[in-house]
């Protein structure tokens, strides 16, 4: 018999041989979702063909989902509710949604991480005991090299998924942070994209209400100043998240330096869509990284309660290892 965390689990080895111990908002027209073209007709009006072009496909009924349709009512409500420009209507929706919605479920994978980490240890052991116990069967059973290794696997899997479902930390649960926030990101994104789009009067609001060099929320930004401080806000995140990596695989690497290409290429992107995205995106990219920052902190630490030793002080020590990185 295995004890396992407490628990006593018979039959630890299922091995071949002797068993051994072990709301919406519709619109009664399809909303025009084409690229603000650079150069507009006379009567400052997009040309038709462009729209027409854009309105169908994939991006076309994407655009005009339910899920968009209902950001688009969120905005809208949330704007005539507050009475604020647009400007500060959008920056105020987005530390809302982030607040309300993603910053739980950042706080719950910090949970979920810290619980899996906490298993390493047990899961390290209980590999150690579980490979003999295969080796003393394969001499029993005349096994091959393969076949035990395939034994072992299959039951280690078996045995640290036992684990997982006894802490509630299976590392799937980790990700759900991304499932959710990635599709509401695009979800606001093709909203605003729409509302600055929309052939109304909100298009027209939307083009008086913004601020300082931006004062139209429906066209670029074409002093890019918005869309390289969303790229800078990115690789600033990008290069603190990196600074928690200690001893990071060739695959880890590659990965990181994709996000910073990604990264890098938003800023063109950026500088090509209505400054309402742009700004969107900027203040949720701000808002995401003071929410990293809070995360950090050992008081909220101590309140959900990790199993991880931390880090009495958490910016000092970021502080330090940015300095020694790119000063040093």
């Amino acid at each position: 018999m295995f004890r396992v965390g407490g628990l006593v689990r018979t039959a630890v080895l299922q091995l071949p041989g002797p068993r051994c111990s072990g709301g919406t908002l519709r619109r009664s027209r399809v909303l025009t979702c084409a690229p603000l073209p650079a150069a507009r007709t006379a009567s400052g009006d997009a040309p038709a063909a462009a729209g027409d072009a854009a309105a169908g496909g994939w991006y076309g009924s994407l655009a005009d989902s339910a899920l968009v349709h209902l950001c688009e009512h969120f905005l809208v409500s949330a704007q005539q509710v507050s009475g604020l420009p647009w400007w500060l209507s959008i920056m105020a929706a987005t530390l809302t949604v982030r607040t309300v919605i993603t910053l739980p479920l950042a706080a719950y994978q910090l949970v979920v991480i810290s619980k899996v980490e906490t298993l390493q240890v047990e899961i390290s052991d209980l590999a150690k005991r579980l490979r003999y116990e295969v080796s003393v069967r394969a001499k029993e059973r005349g096994w091959t090299e393969k076949q035990s290794r395939f034994q072992f696997q299959k039951n280690l899997r078996r045995l640290v998924s036992q684990l997982y479902v006894r802490d509630n930390c299976h590392p799937f649960k980790a990700s759900l942070l991304v499932w959710v926030q990635l599709p509401l990101w695009v979800s606001l994104s093709l909203a605003l994209r729409n509302l600055s789009a929309d052939p109304s009067d909100l298009r027209a609001e939307l083009a008086v209400s913004g601020a300082m060099w931006f004062t139209n929320l429906t066209v670029p930004d074409s002093t890019w100043i918005l869309p390289v401080c969303l790229g800078l806000t990115n690789l600033l995140i990008v290069e603190v998240f990196s600074l928690q990596r200690v001893g990071a695989s060739r695959l880890q690497r590659l990965v990181l330096n994709g996000i910073r290409g990604f990264s890098v290429l938003m800023i063109p992107i950026a500088a090509a869509v209505p400054s309402s995205m742009a700004l969107y995106w900027f203040c949720s990219s701000l808002v995401g990284f003071g929410h990293n920052l809070l995360l950090r902190s050992p008081r909220i630490h101590r309140a959900l309660r990790l199993r991880t030793q931390r880090s009495d002080t958490p910016y000092r020590d970021l502080l330090s290892a940015f300095k020694s990185k790119y000063w040093s």
